[in-house]
């Protein structure tokens, strides 16, 4: 338990929660620019490998600090294989076909995923009534951008987005998956061993898909895969675990409302994107839906991994 002295302040924890949703609300569209130059298994699987670097420097340097026991094999290739693996190669595939605004207001069904799947296999974790009104909510809202703002895109948009909505949904049971198995484990071995993982599947993946795609090392590409190693990963990761350890982690969950209005904003800012009044609304009603849907939860204990490309 933390000493007064040692506690931060309100505003400080304010501050650093902004810089975390922005963070994470750029990175859809520095995934985006990324992915001009670089195919997307590629681009996705150096990410990971920086990230891993990262990450086992930041393990070796604090997780006696953090504490908690040594990740069982069979969590890290959960996380690794399920949660940064195929959740992410599955966002950046989408990313070459969607506008990246969308695929995150989209992604944005993950905290009602992760109700549902913790309502079946976390005890804990049971869904009241009233909180399936928000899956009403939120799955019209997801319904109304298939029929609006996909259908507009193009024939191939609804297929594309039917497959982004994997992503979410794997990345839910995944965590879940954690959740009942890993108390008492280290979230910064576990996401070390995770990143690897990760790396290593999305590596093959783009070994054996895209062997003759073109890549371009450009200044741009370059950078967008360091920002979204550091930023976007490390940086990101160490941020809101050390939230977690000072404040309750339901109030964390502020960042599943900002963070895909950020990344809307920065879609039509810096790429162009459309942000019509049925993109608004769809959002409206999704989020509007994960709001009624944890309303009711209570406090939940902290998580040992966030998976939210919430926040790709």
């Amino acid at each position: 338990m933390s000493t007064p002295s040692s506690t931060p302040s309100s505003v400080r924890i304010l501050v650093l929660t902004g810089v975390l949703c922005l963070i994470w609300g750029s990175t859809w569209v520095v995934i985006k620019g990324g992915l001009q130059d670089l195919p997307p298994f590629t681009s996705v699987a150096v990410r990971f490998a920086l990230a891993a670097a990262g990450m086992s420097l930041l393990a070796a340097l604090f997780s006696k600090r953090e504490g908690g026991s040594d990740p069982a094999p069979s969590l890290s290739l959960v996380l690794g294989l399920v949660n940064f693996g195929v959740s992410y190669g599955i966002v950046y595939w989408s990313e070459t076909r969607l506008p990246s605004g969308l695929v995150s207001v989209l992604w944005a069904v993950y905290p009602m995923l992760q109700a549902i799947a913790g309502h079946v296999s976390l005890p804990a974790e049971r869904l009241g009534a009233g909180q399936f009104l928000g899956f009403v909510l939120g799955f019209l809202g997801v319904g109304s951008l298939f029929a609006t703002d996909l259908r507009a895109i193009g024939s191939e948009a609804a297929g594309a987005g039917a497959i982004l909505l994997l992503s979410p949904l794997v990345s839910a049971l995944g965590t879940t998956y954690v959740k009942k198995h890993g108390g008492g484990t280290s979230s910064l071995k576990l996401n070390r061993n995770g990143m690897w993982i990760g790396a290593a599947l999305l590596g093959a993946s783009a070994l054996l898909f895209e062997r003759d795609a073109p890549i371009a090392w450009t200044a741009g590409a370059i950078l967008s895969v360091l920002y979204l190693s550091i930023f976007g990963t490390v940086i990101a990761f160490g941020l809101y675990f050390w939230l977690l350890r000072h404040t309750a982690a339901n109030r964390l969950s502020v960042i599943s409302y900002v963070t895909p209005a950020i990344a809307l904003a920065l879609g039509l800012l810096f790429k162009d994107e459309p942000v019509t009044p049925f993109t608004l609304a769809g959002l409206a009603s999704i989020l509007a839906g994960v709001f009624l849907v944890h309303r009711g939860g209570g406090r939940k204990r902290p998580e040992l991994v966030e998976s939210r490309a919430a926040n790709s």
